[in-house]
């Protein structure tokens, strides 16, 4: 992995996707995430080469590509992770991290993800504000939505690292951009206007100063409405959930042979569902024991 520094001691790993990392000194650094399991090797080879050790994590939030390496980091070099209340409820076991996963079977998530299963040594509390971390003194921003007890953390270089709160310029034609409620994910990415930052790191491969993050959140805005509106305009008649998976998967060409990423579409298209229900776009029936969405009538 390339290591970037993108100012004063906020650096980036630069790997399937970025990890912010804060340097305490000139061997000790504070990982902001830790990516998939399947880095681990070279994760830990490029922080080796760059004469670090790590000294703590402080994870944005427990999804599979963010902290994969938790609970080996936390065994091998004995450092603390420092977590919020929602996100380390999920990681407790098996049962509490399918809520992440949520269409896939248990035995399922075990094969995938039981390296997730950790207990973080720190919470995170549950109001914005300074969060002293390993000495360092860093600003915690809670924003919820694409997970539930989702964080930005600005760096003592005033550097935020924004994880999955924000998509970055390469990832901004996604088809189906992933939050477990879009209403909170969106309220979630108006703070972030007023933070003031020098630069904004996103987790999905992005960097940007503090002249573009308007303009950044307002496509990340954009690209949810917009979904929003082309899973809306599919549903042409009373319809089930299934129904509505199957037309959007034709609309955004997802034709998958593997039941795994099937199912991650499924979940991913209802919480579009849930989103145009919530927002009145989209109302719910039940005929038989069966839930229809449609369009409210004239």
């Amino acid at each position: 992995m390339n290591l970037t520094q993108i100012k004063g001691n906020t650096w980036v790993l630069e790997g399937q996707e970025f990890i912010p990392l804060y340097r305490l000194d000139e061997r000790r650094c504070v990982l902001l995430d830790n990516g998939l399991v399947q880095e681990q090797k070279e994760l830990e080879e490029s922080l080796k080469g760059a004469g670090l050790v790590p000294a703590g994590i402080l994870c944005s939030h427990a999804h599979i590509d963010h902290c994969g390496n938790s609970a080996y980091l936390q065994r091998k070099y004995g450092i603390p992770e420092a977590l919020t209340a929602p996100e380390a409820g999920m990681c407790a076991n098996l049962l509490t991290l399918k809520c992440y996963f949520l269409t896939l079977p248990p035995e399922t998530v075990a094969e995938e993800s039981s390296n997730m299963i950790h207990t973080p040594d720190v919470i995170i509390p549950p109001g914005d504000g300074p969060f002293s971390f390993c000495g360092a003194e860093f600003h915690i921003v809670h924003t919820p939505g694409h997970s539930a007890g989702h964080i930005c953390t600005v760096t003592p270089d005033n550097v935020c690292y924004t994880a999955d709160a924000l998509l970055s310029y390469e990832m901004i034609e996604a088809k189906l951009p992933y939050s477990l409620s879009h209403q909170a994910a969106i309220d979630s990415r108006e703070k972030l206007r007023g933070l003031g930052c020098d630069y904004y790191i996103m987790a999905h491969r992005g960097v940007c100063g503090s002249g573009e993050i308007d303009t950044l959140i307002e496509e990340n805005q954009k690209l949810v409405r917009c979904r929003a509106q082309e899973i809306f305009e599919l549903v042409d008649r009373p319809m089930t959930a299934s129904e509505i998976d199957q037309a959007a998967c034709a609309r955004y060409e997802l034709y998958t042979r593997k039941n795994r990423r099937a199912l991650r579409f499924e979940r991913n298209i209802r919480f579009f569902v849930e989103y145009l229900v919530d927002t009145g776009q989209l109302e719910m029936s039940c005929q038989r024991g069966v839930v229809l969405y449609s369009r409210p009538k004239a």
